[in-house]
């Protein structure tokens, strides 16, 4: 028997259902379309065999492709009558036993997901969709890869590049693992309710080799924070709390890691911060 997706009625049957009203705070807009799910599995690569977590799966549409592809899934979910309904669902839709793992959890508490997955896709609400990706990216290790579906804005920053005018901590932060890229955006008629602000699909690949120690990403996540919270302002100034107390101190710390003390903070990648951070007092 070979899995089959959710149609649009069916998707409207099961809130009714489970008495789901889409809510705003949890971000719940359905996707309704067959293609657009199939297009996330395929833009992730997804295999027969790959192990995937899908954080947030809602009544299942994105799960199903995933499962139509031949992976397994460990798909966490926060709302409870939901997370309780996936696996009846899965079942009447010809996924195989065993094939998926429900995880009734907030995604950012989760430290432990069981298959040790190694591809991440995920539908996820604004408010939540960058904790919870750096969450699951510095949590863990294994995940390779993944799509994301998240608002235009939140994408836009995710991919953008230093000095861009969408670049910000977020950016910096997302670019510690590896590369990100926008990957298509996505109708907003394929959301049930249709949602009023556009939405995209993000891809990232982790880098093969680590870029630092678990320290010094904290302590270049620490700077990254002091330098865009005083947007547009020189590193000398914008670093001075963090490196040394006074901005004569901070530019000696940016000068030593060859970055210029008069510089602005959305000027700098990645690499650039982490050299400030090795270069900073007390490491």
């Amino acid at each position: 028997m070979s899995v089959h997706l959710l149609g649009a009625a069916e998707i409207r049957a099961l809130a009714s259902e489970l008495g789901v009203t889409p809510t705003k705070k949890l971000g719940q807009n359905f996707v309704v379309d067959a293609n657009t799910v199939r297009k996330i599995v395929h833009l992730a690569r997804v295999r027969p065999g790959d192990r995937v977590v899908e954080v947030g799966p809602g009544l299942g549409s994105l799960t199903l492709a995933v499962l139509e592809a031949g992976a397994t899934v460990t798909a966490v979910e926060i709302d409870s009558r939901l997370a309780a309904r996936l696996p009846a669902t899965a079942a009447a839709h010809g996924v195989p036993e065993g094939a998926l793992t429900v995880v009734d959890a907030d995604a950012l508490a989760v430290r432990e997901l069981p298959g040790d997955p190694g591809v991440l896709v995920a539908n996820l609400p604004y408010n939540v969709s960058v904790p919870v990706l750096l969450h699951f990216l510095e949590t863990f290790p294994r995940l390779g890869r993944g799509v994301v579906m998240v608002q235009a804005e939140v994408g836009e920053r995710l991919a953008a590049p230093p000095g861009s005018k969408t670049y910000g901590a977020p950016s910096v932060k997302a670019a510690w693992y590896g590369p990100w890229r926008l990957a298509g955006t996505v109708a907003r008629q394929v959301f049930w309710p249709v949602p009023g602000v556009d939405s995209v699909l993000v891809a990232f690949e982790r880098d093969g080799t680590g870029r630092g120690t678990e320290e010094e990403r904290r302590r270049t996540f620490a700077i990254v924070d002091a330098a865009f919270q005083q947007r547009r302002k020189m590193l000398r100034q914008a670093l001075a709390g963090v490196l040394g107390g006074s901005a004569a101190e901070a530019s000696a710390v940016l000068e030593s890691a060859g970055i210029a003390p008069t510089v602005r903070g959305e000027q700098l990648g990645v690499e650039e911060y982490l050299r400030i951070a090795r270069a900073a007092p007390g490491r």
